[in-house]
């Protein structure tokens, strides 16, 4: 199993990626329907949409494919770990406090996508992700607030953002190990999406009822005092 270690962690990413697809399956349906339809208006929206994600799906693919070695040789430990943590758990809470008192259009997703400049904008806080620690819908999230986006709408991109970003991720890995993968690991490779499929599921749904009516600084705080507990644990 030490060996299907790194495999599996990512692998079971696929399963968030199916939660994704079906949890909005009706919107990305809809959207497939629109992109076909005479509608100009409606063509364009789900248009626009799509080539937002792809603009912030591009910089950690391109970051990740060049550096995603040496981030893993140089960042995977645990007082990285820790320090991402704080980190991310201080961002939350400033910007959170810096929004507070901006106005924000609450419009959803589909209706008003992101301006390219926007998706760009998430894209380059999503990079961060690629250190171990930084969590990346939190990254993503954070910068879709930081580009005016309500965080009920920069948490809805975050998770269409998902599908490209984790679904690239397992098959460039899939790909990559395949020849060290036996058909008993795809059992296991198999138990493990199902589970994190399911989870992922009821998170999507609880995350989205959270921001509806809450912020995020009680997040910040919780990754605060988990990243200095690491610290202590590993220090002492």
């Amino acid at each position: 199993f030490d060996s299907l270690e790194g495999t599996f962690e990512i692998f079971i990413q696929i399963g968030a990626v199916l939660a994704v697809v079906i949890f909005y399956r009706t919107e990305l349906l809809l959207q497939a329907q629109n992109v076909i339809s005479p509608s100009k208006a409606k063509n364009e929206s789900s248009r626009q949409l799509w080539l937002g994600i792809i603009i912030a799906f591009i910089p950690a693919a391109v970051i990740g494919l060049l550096l995603g070695e040496r981030i893993e040789d140089w960042l995977f430990n645990p007082t990285t770990v820790a320090i991402a943590l704080i980190v991310g758990g201080i961002l939350f809470i400033v910007i959170e406090n810096y929004i507070k008192d901006k106005d924000t259009e609450q419009k959803r997703i589909e209706d008003t996508p992101l301006t390219f400049k926007q998706a760009l904008l998430v894209g380059l806080w999503q990079v961060l992700a690629l250190i171990p620690g930084m969590s990346r819908s939190g990254m993503s999230i954070i910068g879709g607030m930081l580009s005016g986006l309500d965080r009920q709408r920069a948490t809805q991109f975050s998770f269409y953002l998902a599908m490209p970003t984790l679904g690239g991720a397992t098959l460039y890995t899939l790909i990559k190990n395949l020849n060290t993968i036996s058909a008993d690991d795809f059992v296991l490779l198999g138990i493990g999406t199902v589970v994190s499929g399911i989870v992922a599921w009821f998170s999507i749904g609880w995350l989205l009822r959270y921001v509806a009516s809450n912020n995020f600084i009680p997040f910040g705080y919780y990754r605060i005092i988990v990243g200095v507990l690491i610290l202590f644990v590993v220090n002492i």
